[in-house]
């Protein structure tokens, strides 16, 4: 596998970053996408990479395109090699009332959350399905399980992406593709939460925001899990989250 390719699709400077760095660790290519406009923002995360000595490739792609995500796929496919792992890393979170939801809100919401994720599943199902092998990643939230007060399009966006994991997961296992579905509850260590939380620095002291590098730990795993116990969906939080 280390000819191979992990293939994750919205790395920011988080989760995504570190998952990339997590499958590069592991032998991988880590091609990290982000849209064409922010695709300078992943020059340091492949340089950060490549300094340790892994192996790194930067996308620059509207993953709402469906031309643009076959197109990616198939680059990787051929500039870098098999696809053996595939994560969906798009967040979309935004929180409005209802009565303050446009139509383009809710839709763009879905765009980013829900129907990227059908591409890039589609897309990675149909390169690892002749292969036989191969793992496919969908990042949810707490959204995914129960819809929020304010969240009503980023719930239903992330409940479409679970039912996406859960179809594709009782479709593709049987050829041999594990498809997993992540929850991840609680406030990750990023700078977003930095400027928004005013106690994040001592929430990160107790442990209490999630770190991306531990985050990624888990998705590697679920990479390497043999197929005779495979995990479905996983749920990731502090140890002192209210859930």
């Amino acid at each position: 596998m280390a000819n191979g390719a992990a293939l994750i699709i919205g790395a920011g400077d988080a989760t995504g970053g570190a998952i990339a760095k997590a499958f590069a660790h592991e032998g991988l290519t880590a091609c990290v996408t982000r849209r064409p406009r922010n695709l300078s923002d992943l020059d340091a995360l492949v340089g950060s990479i490549e300094a340790e000595g892994g192996k790194a490739r930067a996308f620059g792609v509207d993953a709402r395109s469906e031309d643009e995500t076959i197109a990616l796929f198939d680059q990787v496919e051929a500039e870098v090699g098999p696809i053996e792992a595939c994560v969906f890393n798009i967040g979309a979170n935004v929180r409005f009332p209802v009565t303050d939801t446009t139509s383009r809100v809710y839709q763009k919401v879905w765009e980013m959350a829900a129907f990227a994720g059908f591409l890039a599943g589609r897309e990675a199902a149909r390169v690892m399905s002749p292969r036989g092998r191969g793992t496919i990643i969908f990042t949810g939230a707490t959204a995914a399980i129960r819809g929020g007060a304010g969240f009503s399009a980023f719930a239903g966006a992330k409940h479409a992406l679970r039912a996406l994991a859960q179809s594709m997961a009782r479709e593709l296992g049987p050829q041999g593709i594990h498809v997993a579905h992540v929850v991840i509850d609680g406030a990750i260590d990023s700078a977003f939460i930095r400027d928004m939380l005013p106690d994040a620095a001592e929430r990160r002291e107790r442990d209490g925001l999630l770190i991306p590098d531990e985050i990624a730990k888990n998705y590697v795993w679920l990479h390497n899990q043999h197929r005779s116990a495979w995990t479905h969906e996983l749920d990731l939080r502090p140890w002192c989250e209210t859930w």
